[in-house]
């Protein structure tokens, strides 16, 4: 590993960047991440796995494109940035390319087989909520909401618990069933698209949900790319286990 000029009066050592992560709990994860790399590497070469130089200049130009890196100079001028060389972010989109072709070679061809055994679980609604500590306020809000006397919207923003969701104004996005409560999960598939919700107690709080649609799974490129990421995450922990145990 080459030092770092920074001035003339600094210079980052190897041990600097060891100590640094250690102080900032970062050490282990890099360490993982660089058994994970020699774990694809191994799996890569028993299966005679390979990325061409075409494939990484493909990945490379779609960066740039995204990047805006039109001209070589600017490519240039976003590596002395990042104090990284051509080589050295070639070798990364390599590495990447590589953990994809491994991925796809172990665990392709059960993605189907594993949709079709959850399917359910693979369904998705996209809800706001409000949550309030007390069931007689939950009630007033669901029959103001009712009423048109308040918005959903406007419940939320001034009166859920949560921060975040207040600024959001309920938001809680596009969700999968199988990330939702059970019990949650019940009423909120057990609904119609743009249903307001009785409030739901759960817990000490109370909570106020409206549904604004519900999305029945189909086999996405999203969803077989989060189930592939999913297998292989998994056999990377447990291939990780064999190597430093």
């Amino acid at each position: 590993m080459q030092l770092l000029p920074m001035s003339e009066d600094a210079t980052i050592t190897p041990d600097d960047f060891v100590i640094q992560l250690k102080k900032n709990l970062q050490f282990r994860s890099v360490f993982e991440q660089i058994l994970f790399q020699q774990i694809v590497d191994r799996v890569a070469e028993d299966r005679s796995l390979t990325i061409t130089p075409d494939e990484i200049q493909a990945e490379a130009d779609q960066f740039r494109a995204t990047r805006r890196l039109e001209r070589a100079a600017d490519t240039y001028r976003w590596l002395e940035e990042e104090r990284i060389t051509a080589e050295e972010w070639e070798t990364g989109i390599r590495d990447r390319l590589l953990t994809n072709k491994v991925k796809e070679a172990l665990f392709g061809a059960e993605v189907e087989r594993i949709f079709t055994e959850n399917r359910v679980n693979f369904d998705q609604a996209v809800i706001y909520q409000t949550v309030v500590p007390y069931g007689q306020l939950a009630q007033e809000l669901f029959y103001q909401i009712e009423e048109r006397e308040i918005s959903f919207f406007e419940a939320a923003h001034l009166y859920d618990i949560d921060a975040k969701r207040r600024h959001h104004c309920g938001f809680e996005g596009k969700l999968y069933r199988w990330s939702l409560h059970p019990e949650m999960a019940a009423v909120v598939f057990g609904a119609s698209s743009g249903e307001l919700l009785r409030p739901l107690q759960m817990g000490e709080h109370h909570h106020l949900i409206l549904v604004e649609e519900l999305i029945m799974a189909e086999l996405s490129d999203e969803i077989q790319s989060e189930i592939l990421d999913q297998l292989f995450q998994e056999w990377l922990r447990d291939e990780l286990k064999d190597v430093i145990s």
